[in-house]
């Protein structure tokens, strides 16, 4: 009984623990928004949306993981692998064309998630069954992608970059979309920002106000609890990392499909860190999804300061130019102050251990 009251004390702390926006996530995401729709040229605004889709949805996916006691820093890795499979199903299929009635570029955005999601269930075996070190486990699946993409590439075209594939059009939303600042940022943009949007409300609802995401919650604050409760501490982990690979195949694959229309596999791949920075983003918004979202916008403000600048020709550097997101993280992580982790972060659990 003793063991029971825990659990049940522990989920309710979780609860309220979720159900109070960070302060410092709150300020500075909603500081980031302003900027965003107010400060920014049309065309900056736009493409914060877009750059902002990988980062939010790996670092949605990336707080499950993680608030369940399995450290997944493969994000990037699962990035990789989504972008480019979906941008070869898509060429493979016929660019433009439509599969049993569907649009190829919706078939790729599906096997690029079943990529990402086997990528997370491979790191889900080697973290859980073999009791890997989940930081060199992760290291692996991002160094994996990081060399099978353009190899793959290589095979299939003869060059480390992919072919050049339609994008997806923009979506209209009648009426609101003729709302001022609003209106051509939220009702007339392209799939993969609804997804985005979409996913980070059902990541909040899912982790917050379910009793899946109360067992995830529980899994990694206090493993022995759950256990004694009667539910499968490894079940629930293992749920908590494909649902990662979901969230963050859903994020490659619309970069790919909605933003570039390419993959180009030189240097750090397309991708280019934005996993790792998902990763400061979901740490910036205390494992909180809405938080994330709006963290993201930041660091995808200043991505698409970067292109700006790239493309105004100021004489600066590329290469300091190239920094200022990265650079950001540091900053901004400097400047909130530590996270506490969850107390069974990166623990391997067995069941029935004392």
């Amino acid at each position: 009984m003793t063991e029971v009251t825990t659990m049940r004390n522990s989920l309710h702390r979780a609860r309220a623990a979720l159900e109070q926006r960070p302060l410092a996530a709150a300020v500075g995401g909603v500081a980031a928004v302003l900027v965003v729709l107010w400060a920014t040229p049309a065309s900056w605004q736009t493409s914060t949306l877009r750059f902002a889709v990988p980062i939010a949805l790996a670092a949605i996916g990336g707080i499950f993981a993680e608030k369940s006691g399995v450290i997944n820093i493969g994000i990037e890795g699962l990035l990789i692998v989504s972008a480019f499979s979906a941008i070869v199903v898509v060429d493979w299929l016929g660019d433009g064309g439509a599969t049993a009635g569907v649009p190829n570029l919706w078939w790729g955005m599906l096997i690029g998630v079943l990529v990402s999601v086997l990528f997370a269930l491979l790191f889900a075996i080697v973290c859980l069954e073999f009791e890997a070190d989940q930081i060199i486990a992760g290291l692996a699946v991002w160094l994996i992608s990081l060399g099978l993409a353009p190899f793959a590439s290589r095979i299939l075209f003869d060059s480390p970059n992919t072919a050049n594939i339609t994008r997806f059009e923009n979506v209209t939303v009648p009426v609101l979309s003729e709302l001022p600042v609003v209106g051509y940022l939220l009702f007339d943009t392209e799939p993969q920002v609804y997804i985005m949007l979409a996913g980070a409300v059902a990541g909040w609802y899912l982790l917050s106000r379910t009793t899946f995401g109360r067992w995830v919650v529980a899994s990694g604050e206090n493993p022995k609890a759950l256990d004694t409760a009667g539910v499968d501490v490894r079940k629930v982990r293992y749920a908590a990392v494909l649902l990662s690979g979901v969230f963050a195949g859903l994020g490659g694959a619309g970069f790919g499909l909605g933003t570039l229309g390419t993959f180009a596999g030189t240097g750090d791949t397309v991708i280019n860190g934005r996993g790792f920075i998902a990763i400061a983003t979901y740490l910036l918004a205390n494992y909180h999804p809405i938080g994330a979202l709006l963290g993201s916008f930041l660091f995808a403000g200043l991505n698409s300061m970067q292109s700006g600048l790239q493309a105004a020709g100021y004489a600066i550097p590329t290469e300091l130019i190239r920094t200022i997101p990265h650079m950001s993280v540091i900053v901004v992580l400097v400047l909130v102050g530590r996270t506490r982790l969850p107390d069974a972060a990166g623990d391997h659990y067995e069941s029935g251990e004392d």
